[in-house]
């Protein structure tokens, strides 16, 4: 469940670290015993095996575990976190309703546990309601040594998008940078936000880096979009074509490519 695709945010964040860290050596009567005698233990494997089935996408296995991880104890705050992914992942109208109370659970059983509040902000954004994640996404991207921080930042910068805040956007974009320089996220939406307000210079110093770092990897569309409008501000007609020509090539029913063959046919419009 990541939110990157081609080096391209596919959706606002990572929904769920489902790697909770808990070996996953179950084997026979041996280990039955074992989570019989040990609850806690049964509860940590149960909801760990439920992240799994939800990764291959066995959201029905991962329901029973689920269910016996919350019926052993109902206030464990990784199974209620993680019920909450399950039912989001679902996407039914009325699992999407139930998901909601197990993420306040979640954060009411602990207030810091930040995956919480990520999975949480991912889920208010989903449903449009931006403030609500932004108040979310930011306790998560403060939690220092938290796994997702840098993604928990990406989404607050995103989520700043949606309500046209650029200069919080900028700020929580940077951070995320601060915290994992390799994030392709950042730097494309840094370079976005940058190309926007016509500071050329940034925008084309973090898309070279961005292009630097993938190497050979096929750009998406909407980094070629990007490089094409860029490569056209700095007037640099070989490497505008170039990146038309895979755009074209990759990505023809694209939005972006359907957006540049519309600006072909009205050259007075705005390039964006």
């Amino acid at each position: 469940m990541t939110h990157i695709r081609d080096g391209q945010p596919v959706h606002l964040g990572t929904i769920c670290a489902l790697a909770l860290g808990v070996a996953l050596t179950l084997t026979g009567c041996q280990t039955t015993h074992k989570l019989k005698a040990d609850p806690k233990a049964a509860v940590a494997t149960r909801t760990a095996l439920a992240a799994e089935y939800i990764r291959s996408g066995d959201l029905d296995a991962a329901k029973r575990n689920l269910d016996e991880a919350l019926e052993t104890e109902p206030s464990s705050v990784e199974a209620n976190n993680m019920m909450g992914v399950l039912l989001q992942q679902e996407g039914s109208p009325s699992n999407v309703a139930k998901a909601e109370a197990y993420f306040k659970r979640a954060i009411s059983l602990d207030p810091k546990y930040a995956q919480a509040r990520n999975n949480y902000g991912v889920y208010l954004s989903g449903r449009k309601r931006y403030p609500e994640a932004i108040a979310q996404f930011r306790e998560a991207g403060a939690a220092l040594g938290y796994e997702g921080r840098t993604a928990a930042l990406e989404n607050l910068g995103r989520t700043y998008l949606q309500v046209n805040d650029s200069k919080n956007a900028e700020k929580a974009f940077k951070q995320a940078l601060q915290a994992n320089r390799d994030s392709v996220i950042a730097k494309l939406e840094l370079a976005e936000i940058f190309l926007q307000r016509n500071q050329i210079k940034d925008a084309s110093a973090l898309y070279n880096d961005y292009l630097r770092q993938i190497g050979s990897q096929k750009q998406g569309a909407r980094s070629l979009w990007l490089g094409i409008r860029i490569a056209r501000a700095e007037r640099d007609t070989i490497r505008m074509k170039n990146f038309i020509n895979q755009l074209g090539a990759d990505y023809p029913a694209s939005t972006e490519y359907q957006r540049y063959l519309q600006l072909q046919q009205t050259p007075e419009a705005v390039w964006k």
